[in-house]
């Protein structure tokens, strides 16, 4: 009966609350295959003159879903003897979660995910943009740190031009950008300075541009990492919260060897892999629509089976892609119903159910204590 009093409320006979929940483990979430009560996401039915009335509180964002979801609803539901009509409203409801051990969350940001790669050229920034966006677009408040000191390209793939200012001398305020809170030294540079550091000098910048800058209630840092296993990965794994991170690769040997490398590295730094995505899996022709697989097949996804970590999907090598990333437009924000858009929205949508259903973190709910003698 504990399931019973927290879920239903008046005017439902214990009888009938069986045949609901029955109903219910039959409803299942499109991207985790799990039945909504296992996910925890229904709550407050309630009966009155056959229409019942019911809350849908999903773990991540996944408003394009919600029409398929209350689909099923009404399906399974519908057929209870005595319910008439099912009425559910949604929410999306995304807490914190847990980061590596030792590590205490930042303020402003319940969840940070680490987009990285093993080697450069892999396409890992223009895929952060667009898994950013996607998670903005099904109903998240999302930010996007350029953690690549030496390179950084988030500036042009989003179109920015101003500088960030600051409204107390202390913190720096986030740009925005297509509804995404931004963060880049390249930003803060002429767009041809090198950034001529050494690593201690380029860890203190990334821990100053997270930080230092005013992240406004995020539910979703992602965080592009630069190419390796370096300073920088070294930086996140000690001091920053990370909830989990994303490993992106070509199907290409000489990038599964690095790729493999960040893998590792981020299982012995304890931060949890939630994936891998294979970026150029195929070309297809613009003049004959021949797709033929240039840089082998499969790799991503048979370095996910290796190592016992989801396969979030693959992406095309495709002219669209690196012509609206350039011009400052992202594919998921140019082209949104298109169908390499879709591909971006689906990969968001398990990275952030995958988060949505790990143990919560609970530490930032409760306040500072301070000792002082008086």
């Amino acid at each position: 009966m504990g399931l019973f009093n927290t879920l239903f409320g008046n005017g439902i006979s214990e009888t009938l609350q069986k045949e609901i929940e029955l109903q219910l483990k039959a409803c299942l979430d499109p991207t985790s295959q799990k039945d909504l009560l296992a996910i925890k996401a229904v709550s407050d039915l309630q009966l009155k003159k056959g229409a019942l009335s019911l809350n849908v509180s999903m773990p991540y964002p996944c408003k394009s879903l919600w029409p398929s979801i209350e689909q099923s609803l009404k399906h399974y539901l519908g057929q209870v003897e005595g319910i008439e009509s099912v009425n559910p409203t949604f929410e999306t409801a995304i807490v914190s979660h847990d980061a590596q051990k030792g590590v205490a969350p930042l303020p402003g940001i319940k969840n940070i995910i680490a987009i990285a790669s093993g080697k450069g050229g892999v396409g890992k920034s223009t895929t952060a943009v667009n898994l950013a966006l996607a998670l903005q677009q099904e109903g998240a408040k999302v930010g996007i740190l350029d953690a690549d000191i030496y390179g950084p390209s988030i500036p042009t793939m989003l179109n920015l031009k101003e500088k960030p200012h600051s409204e107390d001398g202390k913190s720096m305020q986030p740009l925005n950008a297509y509804g995404l809170q931004v963060m880049s030294i390249g930003v803060l540079i002429e767009e041809d300075s090198p950034m001529i550091w050494r690593g201690p000098i380029v860890t203190q910048t990334l821990t100053q541009l997270l930080k230092e800058t005013k992240w406004e209630d995020l539910d979703y840092l992602v965080i592009d990492l630069p190419p390796g296993t370096g300073d920088v990965q070294l930086t996140l794994a000690q001091q920053i919260p990370v909830t989990g991170a994303v490993v992106i690769t070509t199907p290409q040997q000489v990038s599964l060897i690095d790729a493999k490398k960040a893998l590792k590295m981020f299982e012995k730094v304890e931060i949890p892999v939630i994936g891998i995505i294979e970026n150029m899996s195929t070309h297809i022709c613009t003049n004959c629509g021949h797709e033929e697989a240039i840089f082998g097949e499969h790799g991503g996804e048979a370095m996910a089976k290796q190592y016992s970590v989801d396969f979030l999907g693959s992406l095309p090598l495709n002219k669209r892609i690196r012509e609206e990333a350039d011009q400052g437009q992202p594919t998921v924000t140019a082209e949104p119903s298109s169908e390499i858009a879709q591909k971006y929205r689906t990969m968001a949508h398990k990275i952030s159910s995958t988060v949505g259903i790990q143990k919560r973190n609970y530490a930032n709910l409760f306040p500072n204590i301070v000792i002082q003698n008086t």
